[in-house]
Parts: structure tokens; C-alpha cells; sequence
């Protein structure tokens, strides 16, 4: 008997997902644990098994279309079985939004709109084909080069005399404003299908931005023995220390003095969080994956660093899976090598904090009363209003600054 295959639920927060291939096509053989399909869900590209046996009889969903989660994209059943009344029984769920029409399926849309735009000249009308005016009044009109059609009279019945046209305007006058040069443009724009991704991280940052009242913390750190301590660890390490790494260290064991801030709000409690899982913000083509050091307190920065490395090659190639971004109960957004000296993050769900950290900067500061050459770091702390008061963010940004400032207490 005919069978409908489903779009299946890949993720805790996929609502839909778009076929980037089929490896299968009308006519083929599948039996249970074939990867029939590659699926684009909101956190990365994934393969999708097929649990039935039989020959693929259609494909409901073409590549590059979006199915939502459990609606029908193919039939699989017996050679030369009929399947129509199967379809049209089938009620598909709606996806979150439609799928591109064939006119509508490149990635990029470009309209353009050439119609010149030419400035209007003012237009002048008489009450009748004959204009009234005085002799003295035509000849003044002459010598001056006014237009008598744009004068008005006030003499007798509207007859134009000598004192209107001192009044008036000459015609050149008159013409500068009304010629123009047309100008020819072209209005155009491009429209951009949205991925996945960025569907869910507009759905979540949305929900974030605006049901969590969110306050910000900013404090400067100086980052001038940090950076000492890492050229020292790079020089004997097999794994090369990033300045992130040295930060998400410093905010496990921050956390781990401050379990206030690694919690989250559940609508009638607050869950306080005793293990410490640290989200690590990365950027990838279509926007922003999150993936998570799992207890990052008990970790040495070797083992952060190494960690880090692979969940940014496994991004960057959508690879991530499932459990690679679940379960943060802190996260780092970090934009410094960018060169962004400052800058506030909107709370990565479910955390009640996230930190915006900045670029490392070479400046001058006091130092023991003395003036030298300092390394600074500015980092904002984001913090939901409902779990976290402004004396707890603060504490916690005070003990950073001290992890930070002497990076030695991280080992002890």
C-alpha cells in the first residue's frame, strides 16, 4: 500500500525544512535507514533517513521548496500503485511561509523600474484667445521681454496696463524656472529568499528583544597580562589559545561564583543552573549559530580552544547536529576581531545573560601612579531584568575583571 513520507521534526525548534536534494528520484528502490534527502532546517544541513520500503512513486516537494514539519514531500509504495486519492487526502500543514512559485525560485530578484522623471513645467491659461492690454503696455512688455500671457491685468475688464507690467516678472525670468533637463534613473532593488536559519533567529531574538526586559552592564578591562599569558601558553601549547578562549574560562569560573547569572526564567520559577554550559556565538553564511562548551569550568583552555576550533569548521560546513547547540545556560558574543570596541547582545534564550565582548585595544593608563602603555577590553553584559538585578550583574562583571586582569587565579 502506497505511503506518505513526512517532513520530520530534525531539531527542538524546526518548524519547516527545504529540500536541498534528493538522493533518491521516481522509480528508485529505498528500505529503511536510506538517506533519501538532504533537509535545510533552521540550524544546519542534514540528512534525512527514510523508514519505509518500497519504490518512490512521486516527489511532492521539488529541491529548493520548503516543507513544514510532518507535511507530505514524497510516496513511497508498490510499482505502478495508484496514489492520487492518497494526495488528495493528505492535508499538508501550511509551511511558515509559502514556497517560491516557479517564476519566483531564484535566490536574488532584481526589479527595475526605467521611466525618466521629468520636473512639470507650470502651465498658464487665458480666459479667452485675445489678451487685453494697452498699447503703452505691449510696447514696455517688449522692450522688458515679458511674457504677456503670464501677466495679470487690473485694469478695466482685467486689461493689462502699464503699472501691471512693472510689476511682472521678465519672461526670461519666467523660462529659467520652467525648463529643466530631464533626468533619467533606474529604480531597482534585490530580494533575497530567507533560509532557515535566519527565519528562526528573527522568530527567536524577536521573542527575546521583546519578552525579556533586558538591562546592560559595561565595564574596561585591562587585558595587558591576558595577552602576556597567552603568548607564553601559544609558545608551549599544541593547541594555539585564542583571547576568546581565555575568556570563556574566565566566565566559567566567574559563573561558577555567581550561579545567579547562570540561570534562566521559566514563567513561574527561575531555574538555577550547577552546571555551566557556555553558548560561543559564531557567524556563518546565513547568520549566527550557537554552539556550546559543554561544562566549560572543569575544562583547560587547551581543551576550550580545541573544542571551539571544531564547532567553527563543523558551522562553517553545516554540520552542526542537534545536540552540538543545545543546552546553554550562558552565552559569548565576541565581535572584537572585528574591531568593535563596544557593543550589546540581545539574550540567547534561555540564558538570563549574554556577554558582548570587544576588541583588544593598545592604549595608555595609570599604573601603580605611573603612566604606560596599556592593553584594554570592553565587555557588556546583557541581562534579563526577571532573573537578574543590577548588583548581581555587577558582582559578576567585578569578578571577570579580576580573572581577566590576573589570569594566573584560572589555574589555581
Amino acid at each position: 500500500m502506497a505511503e506518505l513520507i513526512t517532513m520530520p521534526k530534525m531539531s527542538d525548534t524546526m518548524t519547516e525544512g527545504v529540500i536541498v536534494k534528493w538522493n533518491v528520484k521516481v522509480g528508485d528502490s529505498v528500505k529503511s535507514g536510506d538517506i533519501m534527502a538532504e533537509v535545510e532546517t533552521d540550524k544546519a544541513t542534514m540528512d534525512m533517513e527514510v523508514y519505509s520500503k518500497g519504490i518512490v512513486l512521486h516527489l511532492i516537494v521539488q529541491e529548493g521548496e520548503a516543507a513544514a514539519v510532518d507535511g507530505p514531500i514524497a510516496v513511497v509504495g508498490k510499482a505502478g500503485e495508484d496514489f492520487q486519492s492518497l494526495l488528495n487526502n493528505s492535508a499538508a500543514p501550511a509551511p511558515a511561509a509559502a514556497p517560491a512559485t516557479a517564476a519566483e525560485s531564484p535566490q536574488s530578484v532584481v526589479v527595475e523600474n526605467a521611466a525618466p522623471t521629468v520636473a512639470a513645467a507650470p502651465q498658464v491659461s487665458t480666459t479667452d484667445g485675445r489678451l487685453k492690454a494697452s498699447p503703452l503696455a505691449r510696447k514696455i512688455a517688449e522692450e522688458k521681454g515679458i511674457d504677456l500671457s503670464n501677466v495679470q491685468g487690473t485694469g478695466e475688464n482685467g486689461r493689462i496696463v502699464k503699472r501691471d507690467i512693472n510689476e511682472a516678472k521678465p519672461a526670461t525670468a519666467v523660462a529659467s524656472t520652467a525648463t529643466t533637463t530631464a533626468v533619467y534613473g533606474q529604480e531597482s532593488f534585490t530580494e533575497v529568499n530567507v533560509s532557515q536559519m535566519r527565519k528562526t533567529i528573527a522568530a527567536r531574538l524577536a521573542e527575546s528583544k521583546f519578552s525579556a526586559p533586558h538591562f546592560y552592564l559595561t565595564i574596561e578591562i585591562n587585558m595587558y597580562k591576558a595577552t602576556e599569558a597567552r603568548t607564553q601558553m601559544n609558545a608551549i601549547s599544541d593547541v594555539k589559545i585564542s583571547m576568546n578562549d581565555i575568556v570563556v574560562k574566565a566566565c566559567a569560573a566567574s559563573l561558577r561564583k555567581h550561579p545567579n547569572i547562570n540561570s534562566s526564567w521559566l514563567g513561574t520559577k527561575i531555574r538555577t543552573n550547577h552546571h555551566i554550559h557556555i553558548g560561543v556565538a559564531m557567524a556563518v553564511e546565513d547568520g549566527l549559530l550557537v554552539p556550546v562548551v559543554r561544562f566549560a569550568d572543569q575544562k583547560s583552555m587547551a581543551q576550550i580552544s580545541k573544542e571551539v576550533k571544531e564547532y567553527g569548521a563543523k558551522a562553517k560546513e553545516k554540520k552542526l547536529q542537534p545536540q552540538d547547540w543545545a543546552g546553554n545556560t550562558f552565552t559569548i558574543s565576541n565581535l572584537g576581531m572585528y574591531g568593535i570596541d563596544e557593543f550589546t547582545a540581545i539574550i540567547n534564550p534561555p540564558d538570563a545573560c549574554i556577554l558582548a565582548v570587544g576588541t583588544v585595544k593598545d592604549t595608555v593608563g595609570v599604573v601603580n601612579g605611573e603612566i604606560k602603555p596599556v592593553k584594554t577590553m570592553k565587555v557588556t553584559l546583557s541581562c534579563d531584568h526577571r532573573v537578574v538585578d543590577g548588583t548581581m550583574g555587577a558582582s559578576f562583571l567585578q569578578t571577570l575583571k579580576k580573572f581577566l586582569e590576573e589570569p594566573v587565579t584560572l589555574l589555581v
